[in-house]
């Protein structure tokens, strides 16, 4: 799929009927690891212009609760669609059906075992105690051919993968962000199209936010274009700037628009 520059490209009629971003958080909305300033302030001002913001992230339970709590945001989908928390309540919603939580993660503890005889460099993430659905292990400095292999593991044993800039994610097959994002559209914005979302991400595992079937209206920031070789889906159109300027591209223009 060609890409283009999102100030060349994206039409005024297209940004004013936008209603909702959808986006990634680490590479998206944060510079070398941290939310920064304009973020923050791009995010108070995307709230004052009644255009709601989700965070849709493969970052833990335990982690994103202090996102959808202290941004100004709706809410946040963890796990890459593992489970959901909003803003305004103080509990989370399980997306993923998971009968016996310990039994779940004993079997995903298992397969990230196998893998490690495999590629024994591999460390479980510090966070990966805090989580519900998936099982991650820090990406590090392995090759495009050691996560190929790890993929073909996962999949051999019945369960989904996918990574990030920061981490791997081992996670239950039907388990992803648009799968999610759909659910929770059809269950909380009912009033809300396809044609009123944009969705943005920066790495693999933000693939099937940039399908075009399902959504129509998707953004990479810059730094999205590290990973073109390797994605069924490009994002439809891409800012100029990387990261969080690359977010604060975006919602300036949403915002203007929407004025």
């Amino acid at each position: 799929m060609s890409t283009k520059p999102i100030l060349k490209a994206i039409t005024d009629k297209k940004l004013g009927n936008i209603r909702l971003l959808a986006t990634d958080l680490d590479g998206t909305l944060t510079h070398n690891g941290k939310l920064t300033s304009d973020v923050l302030l791009a995010l108070e001002k995307l709230a004052k212009a009644n255009i709601s913001v989700v965070i849709v992230t493969g970052r833990s339970a335990g982690w994103v609760e202090a996102i959808a709590s202290y941004l100004p945001i709706v809410g946040a989908i963890a796990e890459n669609g593992g489970l959901v928390l909003w803003s305004h309540l103080n509990r989370s919603q399980l997306i993923t059906e998971i009968k016996d939580i310990a039994k779940h993660r004993q079997q995903l503890k298992t397969v990230f075992q196998l893998i490690q005889t495999k590629i024994p460099q591999i460390e479980e993430s510090e966070d990966n105690r805090f989580r519900l659905t998936d099982w991650t292990f820090d990406i590090n400095n392995l090759t495009n051919k050691e996560i190929e292999e790890i993929a073909t593991i996962c999949h051999a044993e019945g369960w989904g993968f996918t990574y990030s800039n920061v981490q791997c994610h081992i996670k239950p097959k039907q388990q992803d962000k648009a799968i999610a994002l759909k659910l929770i559209l059809q269950q909380y914005f009912p009033d809300l199209t396809t044609e009123n979302i944009i969705t943005v991400g920066d790495s693999p595992n933000d693939e099937s936010l940039f399908d075009p079937q399902i959504f129509p209206v998707s953004v990479g920031v810059a730094n999205i274009l590290e990973y073109r070789d390797r994605l069924k889906h490009l994002p439809v159109y891409i800012t100029t700037n990387a990261e969080n300027r690359g977010f604060y591209e975006l919602a300036e223009l949403v915002i203007n628009t929407n004025k």
